[in-house]
C-alpha cells in the first residue's frame, strides 16, 4: 500500500479550561538529534494541550535561522 499523505497537523483542540474545541498555536520546543520537539498552545488561554515529536525527513528539511552568519561576532545592548 502506498502512502497517501504526509504528517498531520492539529488546527484545534479540546481545552479543558475553555472547555471546548479552541484553535492551537504550535511553538518549537527543543532541537534533538533524533527529532524536534513541539508543543500545540491553546490561542485563547495559553495552555499547553499537548506534544508532538518530529523526526525523520520532515525535521532535516526545517529551514537554518538566518538570524545572523556563522562568522558575524555578537553585539552586547547596553
Amino acid at each position: 500500500m502506498t502512502q497517501q499523505f504526509g504528517a498531520f497537523t492539529a488546527s484545534e483542540l479540546y481545552c479543558p479550561k475553555c472547555k471546548r474545541a479552541q484553535p492551537v498555536r504550535e511553538k518549537l520546543l527543543l532541537v534533538l538529534p533524533s527529532g524536534e520537539l513541539y508543543e500545540f498552545l491553546c490561542t485563547g488561554c495559553g495552555s499547553s494541550l499537548a506534544n508532538r515529536t518530529v523526526s525523520g525527513p520532515a525535521a532535516a528539511a526545517r529551514p537554518a535561522s538566518p538570524s545572523r552568519s556563522a562568522g558575524a561576532p555578537r553585539r552586547l545592548l547596553r
